[in-house]
């Protein structure tokens, strides 16, 4: 079942509703699929994992995930500092704010200098909001000072966004954001700095504009930077590695119908009156779940 179809039976869901308000009728949210549906959700992520691409921040975080030696080669061409040692590198790193609001990091990184990156691809402009941006380095700095510890020691931090388009729009490759005394125009010098990389910019001419060239690419026969097309090539022509993304697609695709049931049983909450044991009920959630459901939608 794809998602749309998925989110056609919300649709008749909610037209239900009218109707159980009346007759009290079971209303079954069947998001189970059989052996023949499987086989074809699987061919269809074969071809979807064809035309992925390293700007597609899925794709993106299966590659970089561990990978010392691409994190390495994106920070050097990026930040032109060719010594940069990385000393580890995650994907889809959560930091929770008790606060406000949780962030998600594409990648995070750090050297061996201390200092801590935070890079993140946005095809969507609106994803790539500057005080987005704002909001990611203040997270990394909350998460990077200990009790106790001075000021003093907090690390450098990079946080860099990769765009599709030139979301700042004045023509650059690149976008180095840093504080300044406006009185005087002398650098802060407090260690934070945010980097726009305009992903619209491929000048074949440059290292930056190669490695863009790179995040573009469908076929890793036609990257530049053998780091990168190595990763590529295992995650698109390996059968381990199509193995692996074929499971990450099937994962969000889980998540998806689980959010979607999430939405059903609030929905139901709300517009009928029930308790979730009684939407649940209604929407015919096996009682082996169903914990699980009661204790995400308490969170929201």
């Amino acid at each position: 079942m794809t998602e749309q179809e998925i989110l056609n039976q919300i649709e008749e869901l909610n037209r239900k509703l009218e109707e159980v308000r009346k007759n009290k009728t079971s209303v079954y949210l069947d998001l189970e699929i059989d052996s023949a549906e499987k086989e074809r959700l699987h061919q269809e992520d074969l071809q979807r994992l064809r035309g992925l691409r390293l700007i597609d921040d899925d794709f993106m975080n299966a590659c970089f995930d561990g990978y010392i030696e691409g994190a390495e080669l994106l920070l050097r061409i990026i930040l032109d500092k060719p010594d940069i040692r990385v000393k580890s590198v995650t994907t889809q790193r959560q930091m929770k704010n008790l606060l406000g609001r949780d962030i998600c990091l594409d990648i995070d990184a750090d050297d061996d200098s201390g200092k801590k990156y935070n890079i993140e691809v946005q095809r969507s402009d609106k994803g790539a909001d500057r005080k987005r941006a704002r909001y990611h380095s203040s997270i990394l700095d909350a998460h990077l000072l200990k009790s106790g510890e001075d000021y003093s020691d907090l690390p450098e931090t990079f946080v860099i966004f990769i765009t599709e388009n030139d979301v700042i729009g004045e023509g650059l490759p690149l976008y180095t954001i840093e504080r300044k005394i406006t009185n005087t125009g002398k650098p802060f010098d407090d260690g934070e700095h945010i980097i726009y990389v305009n992903g619209a910019d491929k000048n074949a001419s440059t290292e930056l504009g190669r490695l863009m060239h790179d995040f573009f690419c469908i076929d890793a026969d036609d990257m530049n930077f053998r780091e990168l097309a190595e990763k590529v090539r295992f995650y698109k022509e390996d059968e381990k590695g199509v193995a692996e993304m074929c499971k990450v697609m099937e994962d969000m695709r889980n998540e998806t119908a689980k959010k979607i049931k999430i939405e059903a049983i609030i929905s139901i909450m709300e517009k009928l009156k029930y308790t979730a044991e009684q939407a649940m009920d209604l929407l015919n959630i096996p009682q082996a779940e169903r914990a699980t459901y009661v204790g995400l939608v308490e969170k929201r």
